[in-house]
């Protein structure tokens, strides 16, 4: 199996989900024999310090940040990398330009997963800079997939009951029912036929595959997908 790396504590709730879900299916496909692992190196940044540059616009020093982070993932003998949050891959045609390592697009695996459920019409919640930014938007149009952002008040809503709950393992009934109403009003207005989770911490609270009947895309379960099939490829 190939060695997998992980860049993560952006945040630190999905970086432990990111864990559970690859040795979780190495369980599942044990079957109760003998249970191999493969090897995961994990370097965790510091969160609060990485949204801080996209705060100031200092984009090229994010970049930096995180290519050391990947070069220290080689140095440990990771054959790939993966970045576990979304937030970051406004970022990645830059970073994976200067990688020395080979990148698993999160953004990719979605839109891939969107295709072969037929959805046209997504949904996208996510980090305030996730759902202000055209990177989910354009990347989805090269299949002729539509990504809506809530309007301006929802998007400073749900930033603020991801940073100020959810990013730190909060959950809360209240908040999750706030947000499917988010969701309702982007059925009627939008006519979205999915959601995309575009936070990785958003598939902490929302655990079903589906609500109001559309499909939620986990981007960690999608991810995670794509990086099994790679570590055993």
């Amino acid at each position: 199996m190939k060695k997998i790396g992980i860049v993560g504590g952006l945040g630190p709730e999905a970086t432990v989900e990111y864990y559970k879900e690859i040795t979780g299916y190495f369980n599942k496909a044990a079957n109760g024999e003998d249970i191999h692992y493969p090897d995961i190196v994990i370097y965790s940044l510091d969160m609060w310090g990485f949204l801080k540059l996209f705060d100031n616009k200092k984009f090229d020093e994010a970049v930096e940040l995180i290519v050391k982070c990947l070069d220290k993932l080689k140095m440990a003998g990771a054959d790939f990398a993966v970045i576990s949050a979304n937030t970051p891959h406004l970022l990645f045609n830059q970073i994976q330009a200067i990688s020395k390592i080979p990148l698993i697009s999160i953004v990719d695996c979605v839109r891939e997963k969107a295709v072969n459920l037929g959805v046209k019409r997504c949904g996208l919640f996510g980090t305030r800079f996730t759902m202000k930014a055209d990177f989910y938007k354009n990347n989805f149009h090269k299949n002729g997939i539509e990504v809506f952002s809530p309007g301006e008040d929802e998007i400073e809503f749900i930033n603020h009951k991801l940073f100020s709950e959810i990013e730190l393992g909060i959950f809360r009934e209240e908040t999750k029912n706030e947000l499917l109403d988010i969701v309702k009003k982007m059925i009627h207005r939008n006519k979205i036929d999915s959601l995309i989770l575009g936070c990785t911490e958003f598939p902490l609270i929302f655990r079903n595959e589906k609500y109001f009947d559309i499909p939620f895309l986990n981007t960690v379960r999608i991810h995670v997908d794509k990086i099994i099939s790679e570590c055993l490829a």
